[in-house]
């Protein structure tokens, strides 16, 4: 039996209830991950192209500080990774935790809260950022599943 994390990003509060209830299905640690500088309501409206979160998403090279990095990702087999879509990608803040430690040999299985999107090319646009893992595509988590629900995915996956 592996040693998991469930690591996540929530700038909202929704991301955040689906990973502790994953944390707890999983029999994982769990590590939010946290940007330097925390979001705001406005840097949050896409509607508006000067948010913060508009620009980030627009820039492929963005990386927004972390508020630490002292996840001990050695520790771990798995890492279940969650975040909201945005833009139809994961959030950049996603590709900087990536790179902020050495995920060599490590599967990571993929997580999401969407407003609608699904995973589209997301495995493609973060492997880049951890070379030497395996990630892999999860599940969309909408709605606020159960902790039999999603102790019966992680069950369904053989970790």
């Amino acid at each position: 039996m592996s040693k998991k994390l469930v690591a996540y990003f929530s700038a909202s509060g929704v991301t955040a209830n689906t990973a502790k209830t994953l944390a707890q299905a999983a029999e994982a640690d769990l590590y939010e991950i946290r940007p330097e500088t925390p979001y705001t309501k406005k840097d949050l409206n896409w509607m508006n192209p000067l948010a913060r979160s508009t620009k980030e998403m627009k820039n492929k090279s963005s990386r927004p500080a972390l508020a630490d990095t002292d996840a001990n990702i050695a520790e771990y087999d798995t890492i279940f990774l969650g975040f909201p879509i945005w833009w139809y990608v994961a959030p950049t803040i996603i590709n900087t935790f990536l790179e902020a430690y050495d995920f060599s040999g490590k599967k990571i299985i993929l997580f999401a809260t969407s407003g609608g999107s699904g995973f589209g090319k997301i495995v493609e646009g973060l492997q880049p950022s951890a070379p030497k893992a395996e990630i892999t595509e999860g599940r969309i988590l909408n709605g606020s599943p159960s902790e039999p629900v999603l102790r019966s995915w992680v069950e369904s996956l053989g970790v």
